[in-house]
């Protein structure tokens, strides 16, 4: 461990060399609302903590990092650096067929119109983008979204309105989906919906667009997160068929 190079080699990146070999490195990553994660891939079990008290030393507090749950090892080796418990999501996978999910049988509310991200008014989506972070940081707090999913106060979460889905009533923008095709099994980003539209069965009927059209597109299953506390989005999963697959947990330092 002796011969063991540690060093910031980048703005966002750490290094450990052995003998002229890389055998790990660590990253930073800021997200928009300002959060850290920070991340460490070695090949020799015993630079975890060289690279890590190093980064330590550069980074402001508090930092953050993803863990699956079941890797025992690596949450062990961040904990022994200092970082503790903050929050739990799970992991869910769901057909897109809506013979699986049992949405060919939901109706579009009275006075709704599903309408794809691309033919949407890119100065409403931002708006509705905007009113539904606002109302989320309000109420249950961005802590409760996936850590993939952040605070963009200047901007959409996405700059593609083709990966949304939007719900309009009466003129005004009330709910959207965002779905990212990756190949193979896309990921919902994020389903949201105005407080003052809920329990209308927009949410379901957003889904039931998306999923149909990725179903359409040859592509047979989406993956969704979800905080362990978000009861409602849990509920909603699993009224569509979808299994939970595993968790992850995000560690803080403070």
């Amino acid at each position: 461990m002796n011969s063991v190079m540690v060093g910031r080699v980048a703005e966002t990146r750490w290094q450990a060399v052995d003998d002229g070999r890389i055998v790990g490195h660590g990253d930073v990553s800021q997200r928009p609302d300002g959060r850290l994660f920070v991340s460490i891939d070695v090949w020799q079990d015993a630079v975890f903590g060289r690279l890590a008290a190093a980064m330590l030393a550069d980074l402001p507090t508090p930092l953050h990092t993803l863990v699956g749950e079941a890797d025992l090892d690596l949450r062990s080796r961040w904990e022994q650096a200092g970082f503790t418990l903050g929050r739990r999501e799970g992991e869910y996978v769901l057909s897109t067929d809506p013979r699986e999910t049992g949405l060919d049988a939901v109706h579009v509310p009275e006075g709704v119109t599903i309408l794809p991200g691309a033919e949407a008014d890119a100065g409403l989506l931002h708006e509705l983008d905007r009113a539904i972070r606002e109302e989320v940081e309000a109420g249950v707090g961005w802590r409760t979204m996936p850590a993939e999913v952040v605070p963009r106060p200047a901007a959409m979460t996405s700059a593609d309105p083709s990966k949304y889905t939007v719900a309009v009533r009466d003129g005004a923008y009330v709910g959207l989906v965002r779905v990212a095709p990756v190949p193979r099994r896309a990921r919902i980003g994020l389903v949201a919906v105005r407080a003052d539209q809920h329990r209308q069965g927009i949410a379901r009927a957003l889904l039931a667009h998306a999923l149909d059209s990725l179903h359409r597109a040859g592509t047979a299953s989406a993956w969704a997160e979800a905080d362990e506390s978000n009861t409602a989005a849990i509920a909603l999963l699993e009224r569509i068929g979808a299994r939970r697959t595993g968790s992850n947990v995000e560690l803080v330092r403070n």
